[in-house]
């Protein structure tokens, strides 16, 4: 068995207990979302008012996850880990709390400025968390990033995927500083709600918009860089497993130092990616639509992905030879 998969086997009886009672939760509010998108016919911008609740409910069950476990392995400052992650769980069930409290009234839980006492409180109460949320994070990237977590193939899989993760937080608060302007939108009521910013570039927010991102289809949208910075920690992780996996079975891949030059490559891919998917975004251009421009980018992309790979596994196989 590759060593990547060793510090799996005691990591079971130490999961991080407030991390799985948000994911508990969690997976409680996806159940409620996928139902009342099945039962309740209002919307928000075109989409069902339990959509975003049930995007934050996914989301949040797989970072939630994904964290628990990566606290799981042996690491330092374990008791500052700990605590930052218990502040984790718990701005997290708020705020996505606040999500669904929204969703449930039919209306707005982000940018919303509407001049009502129970908005005021509520927008209040998520802004403190989405700050504590930020904070949370800042911390157990910074402390886990300087620090050997696992094998080396290990280790640099979770520094990247956590700096992805940072990346993809900055890319979230870049949405509110890009496009500051307040606009009007109409909840599911019918009422006209102010809104302190908008995600999509060149068009309206709402619209035509894919299945169950619902990123837009007729013009740029933030949220797509957002979205693949934050779950760089998956991707990368998912790289070091499937790296370990093939360790057993190709004999260039046995190398300790061949399989960290390959997850290199992949964070640098990645990153690739994440500064694609924007560029492509604030040039107002859909996902599913892209111009020559971005088509060779990616191209370019993919191949210097390529080459560099080749040339990490081409130089593992001479140091067996």
């Amino acid at each position: 068995m590759p060593e990547v998969l060793e510090p799996v086997r005691p990591a079971v009886r130490r999961l991080h207990r407030p991390l799985l009672l948000m994911v508990a939760s969690m997976t409680l509010l996806l159940v409620v979302s996928a139902a009342g998108m099945v039962t309740d016919d209002r919307v928000l911008l075109g989409a069902s008012v339990w959509a975003k609740p049930l995007k934050f409910a996914v989301s949040f069950i797989v970072y939630g996850l994904t964290l628990a476990w990566m606290l799981s392995l042996p690491h330092k400052a374990g008791r500052w880990t700990w605590w930052m992650a218990t502040l984790l769980a718990v701005t997290g069930m708020v705020d996505v709390g606040v999500v669904a409290v929204q969703a449930a009234r039919g209306t707005f839980s982000h940018f919303n400025q509407a001049d009502d006492p129970f908005t005021n409180g509520i927008m209040l109460i998520f802004g403190i968390g989405v700050q504590l949320l930020m904070l949370a994070n800042f911390v157990l990237a910074g402390l886990l990033i300087f620090q050997r977590v696992g094998d080396r193939v290990l280790t640099w899989a979770i520094r990247a995927g956590l700096a992805f993760v940072i990346a993809g937080i900055g890319l979230g608060f870049w949405i509110p500083a890009r496009s500051a302007e307040v606009w009007t939108a109409i909840d599911a009521a019918g009422h006209a709600i102010p809104l302190a910013s908008q995600h999509n570039v060149g068009v309206p927010d709402g619209g035509p918009g894919l299945p169950l991102t619902g990123w837009s289809t007729v013009g740029g949208d933030l949220r797509i860089p957002h979205f693949v910075g934050l779950h760089g920690l998956q991707v990368m992780l998912v790289v070091a497993l499937v790296l370990g996996l093939l360790a057993g079975r190709v004999a260039r891949l046995r190398a300790e130092r061949t399989r960290v030059g390959l997850t290199l490559v992949a964070a640098a891919a990645y990153t690739g990616l994440i500064v694609l998917v924007t560029w492509q975004a604030v040039r107002g251009q859909p996902l599913i639509h892209p111009d020559g421009q971005t088509l060779g980018a990616l191209a370019l992309l993919v191949a210097a992905t390529a080459a560099a790979g080749w040339a990490v596994v081409a130089a593992g196989g001479r140091r067996l030879s």
